[in-house]
């Protein structure tokens, strides 16, 4: 059985998972998945990192999404990060491998555009201190996000679940970026989108979940769960014609190299 990353998931969250995480995780470390588990606000990203340090194969983001910008102050993040290092440097594991997700969303506009760019600016601050990769989230902000993004030109990292143009992809593979495929390519109808996931090298592509959302054909309708990332793989594998142990194999590889694990 091909072993995967799941390189973004929110399985660590009580809100999402309230009385089967454990569940969930141990269907998920059967299915010979390591989980990136993502936070979205202070809380759910102390929950990443208390799940991360309980749970063997799980790693934890810490970050604050631009829905959450007015809400979260990056202070408490920094107090997370300065914990970790604290840790790590007694001789601890590594439980936080990034920063994330984070970046800036104008389809909602759940927070305003200036807390989400000012945030944005300071937790890409924290990943140049703390010397960690960033999952960012982008919707419908790409004309803003590429100069702030360019104002921090040593930041790697991932465009979690990319389904935007061609030339926005040519921008993030220009800038090194990887790319995160997940459920969403199980299912969308457009054909541009598909034809883009096809034409996608396997060394630009994470592989991600984002459970317990967008789930995966033929899973529609559940939950969504980090097992299903195999789903995603064999997807990818038919798209590209090669076999799903390749894809884990260069998937694994690529999150292993981008997030130190």
């Amino acid at each position: 059985m091909p072993s995967y990353i799941d390189s973004h998931c929110h399985v660590h969250d009580s809100e999402f998972y309230p009385d089967n995480r454990e569940e969930v995780y141990d269907q998920s470390r059967q299915a010979g998945v390591t989980m990136l588990c993502v936070g979205t606000d202070v809380r759910s990203s102390r929950q990443a990192v208390e799940f991360a340090r309980s749970h063997e194969g799980c790693y934890a983001i810490v970050g604050i999404h631009p829905h959450e910008a007015k809400d979260n102050n990056t202070a408490e993040i920094r107090e997370l990060l300065e914990e970790e290092k604290a840790r790590t440097d007694a001789g601890e594991d590594r439980a936080i491998v990034g920063i994330g997700e984070i970046g800036l969303d104008y389809f909602y506009e759940h927070s305003p555009p200036l807390s989400q760019r000012r945030m944005l600016r300071e937790q890409l601050q924290l990943a140049v201190e703390f010397a960690l990769p960033v999952s960012f989230h982008i919707r419908e902000a790409f004309v803003d996000f590429w100069p702030i993004f360019d104002e921090f030109p040593d930041i790697k990292g991932v465009m979690h679940s990319f389904t935007d143009t061609r030339a926005n992809l040519k921008q993030a593979m220009k800038r090194g970026l990887l790319v995160g495929i997940n459920g969403i390519s199980t299912f969308t109808k457009d054909e541009s989108q598909q034809t883009m996931f096809r034409d996608l090298p396997l060394q630009h592509i994470l592989l991600e979940t984002d459970a317990p959302f967008l789930t995966p054909k033929p899973f529609r309708g559940k939950m969504n769960v980090p097992a299903y990332v195999a789903v995603i793989a064999e997807h990818q594998a038919a798209l590209k014609g090669i076999t799903k142990e390749e894809v884990a194999r260069v998937t694994t590889a690529n999150a292993q190299e981008l997030f130190g694990i």
